[in-house]
């Protein structure tokens, strides 16, 4: 991604949050300049990887496959008494292009996908086979707000305002921003997130983007601390 589209991205993700009246904690609004003047405070923002994340996830089409997210908590996997033991993200997703995050699982981490406002959340699923094979004939039983759910392989849960669903390591699933509906602010609650070594992604995706530094950074990205 070029630098310009993560400023860009950011700066549009700000005004969808206050629209929904959605504050970040301080640090969601520093310059580099406040980085810099705050480095010796921040040693565990920056160990447990708080704040700002942009991605394409290698598909260089943002717009259709990327997201920008803002993690408010988190934990470390290696170390329980740094930081807390769960996490929680906002992931600002864009309807225009039916914006997703791809297919994938997770080997520990359990999730709470929550639909905090301005569109509709899109849900796919599938369960994975014991080699993380995407399975496609299997129902997957998931939970919507305490309710038990049976759904077919490859089927779509609609998502609306203040609704969620509770994804379990294992079940393979894709979300994304229903065309027409708006900008969708998602919430995530989860058990510790590590987005080093606990996504697997059905095809090959990255994490973390490539960045082409066509213009000064105005944010730092949790990758870049």
């Amino acid at each position: 991604m070029k630098r310009s589209q993560i400023n860009n991205a950011i700066d549009k993700a700000k005004c969808v949050l206050e629209k929904q009246k959605i504050t970040l904690p301080m640090f969601g609004y520093w310059t580099i300049d406040d980085w810099n003047i705050n480095k010796d405070r921040t040693k565990l923002i920056r160990d447990i990887m708080l704040g700002w994340d942009v991605t394409d996830f290698g598909s260089d089409n943002f717009l259709k496959t990327g997201a920008v997210l803002f993690t408010l908590r988190n934990g470390d996997v290696f170390n329980k008494n740094k930081g807390t033991p769960y996490a929680e993200k906002y992931i600002i997703l864009d309807d225009a292009f039916e914006q997703e995050i791809p297919m994938h699982f997770h080997n520990k981490k359990t999730e709470d996908i929550i639909n905090r406002g301005g569109g509709t959340l899109m849900v796919q699923l599938y369960n994975s086979t014991t080699t993380g094979v995407l399975d496609e004939t299997s129902d997957v039983m998931v939970v919507t707000d305490g309710i038990s759910k049976i759904v077919p392989a490859g089927g779509i849960i609609e998502i609306s305002t203040g609704n969620s669903i509770t994804l379990v390591p294992g079940i393979y699933h894709r979300f994304y921003a229903k065309k027409g509906g708006g900008m969708l602010v998602v919430g995530e609650v989860s058990t510790i997130n590590d987005d080093y070594t606990d996504n697997v992604f059905l095809n090959k995706s990255a994490r973390f983007c490539q960045i082409e530094e066509d213009e000064k950074p105005k944010y730092l990205l949790v990758n870049e601390y």
